[in-house]
């Protein structure tokens, strides 16, 4: 910390990350299984997008919105992961002040693209059930293109608000975070200033980001139901349910776990249990994306199969 312009403060040039333990013993294992966590969600991931590209059965709206989960999948992951591996790598994790604002925004930018990206598949869902006849010009290459345009938008807004609104606290006392990756709830705690705004558009974000999103899915989902259990076939709607069931596995486990990071702020004592939770957020969630998109899909599992023998998929 350098001293500062007035009297005795100081102002902080760099954030000191506690990280996951302080325990030196544990660390070589936490460095192994997050190395390994992290080559399986990365390797996984770019599976999905080699089997998205070759197989030309999933050349439909619902894998190209798996394909740009995928790749916000490696981005949210490498954002978070490889510099706690460095911190574990050398017992220590100095940040300075620059690198932990744009780690701060690099990953709400790309969490938040992915809360819109979820709702946008559960928007193709209800078209492709309970739209079919209309599905293909409704869900068009241009319609994809703008849905994704406009959740990448819509999150950089957001996460460059909160970014700049945390820019201009003051940080001129400690500077120990009390997490393994720079997040507004500990942040918050460490600031000189009111924090009242802040926690005002933390809020909102959560609102737009994470509320109104969720009730769009029900909403989705709630027709995708019940135009299910009009199908006379029980095959039928054994099939239907299988297209959905991944996504909403995902959709439960993604939003579940940001709600409870974000929506208890003040809390000191629950900053411990949002570091389990940031390895949901940051580690787990890529982690099983993948495998839960692939584990009941028989066109995923045959395109794999095929990028990892090198054969051709069939004419």
């Amino acid at each position: 910390m350098d001293p500062g312009a007035q009297g005795n403060t100081t102002t902080v040039t760099e954030f000191i990350l506690l990280g996951l333990t302080g325990n030196i013993e544990l660390q070589p294992i936490l460095f192994a299984v997050f190395l390994l966590a992290y080559v399986v969600t990365v390797g996984g991931n770019l599976s999905i997008l080699a089997a998205v590209f070759v197989e030309p059965k999933l050349h439909t709206p619902m894998y190209y919105f798996l394909r740009n989960l995928s790749l916000l999948d490696i981005g949210c992951i490498t954002v978070t992961v490889p510099p706690m591996l460095v911190c574990l790598q050398v017992h220590q994790c100095r940040v300075p002040y620059a690198a932990c604002i744009s780690q701060l925004f690099f990953f709400h930018l790309l969490a938040g693209v992915d809360c819109h990206l979820l709702t946008a598949m559960a928007y193709d869902r209800y078209l492709a059930i309970c739209q079919p006849l209309t599905y293909s010009t409704r869900m068009s290459h241009k319609v994809q293109g703008a849905l994704v345009g406009i959740c990448c938008t819509v999150s950089f807004i957001t996460a460059l608000t909160h970014t700049v609104a945390v820019s201009v606290l003051d940080f001129c006392g400690p500077n120990v975070v009390n997490h393994f990756y720079c997040d507004l709830p500990p942040l918050f705690q460490l600031s000189c200033s009111s924090i009242h705004l802040n926690g005002q558009l933390l809020f909102a974000g959560a609102t737009f980001m994470g509320v109104i999103p969720m009730i769009l899915i029900s909403v989705s989902y709630a027709h995708v139901a019940a135009a299910v259990l009009r199908i006379r076939s029980a095959e039928g709607r054994k099939k239907a349910f299988s297209t959905c069931g991944s996504h909403l596995t995902v959709v439960c486990i993604f939003y579940g776990t940001g709600f409870f990071s974000y929506m208890r702020l003040g809390s000191i004592s629950a900053l411990d249990k949002d570091k389990g939770i940031g390895i949901f957020n940051t580690v787990l969630n890529p982690m099983l994306n993948p495998i839960i998109y692939s584990l009941r899909n028989p066109d995923v599992q045959g395109a794999l199969k095929r990028v990892l023998t090198g054969k051709r998929p069939p004419e």
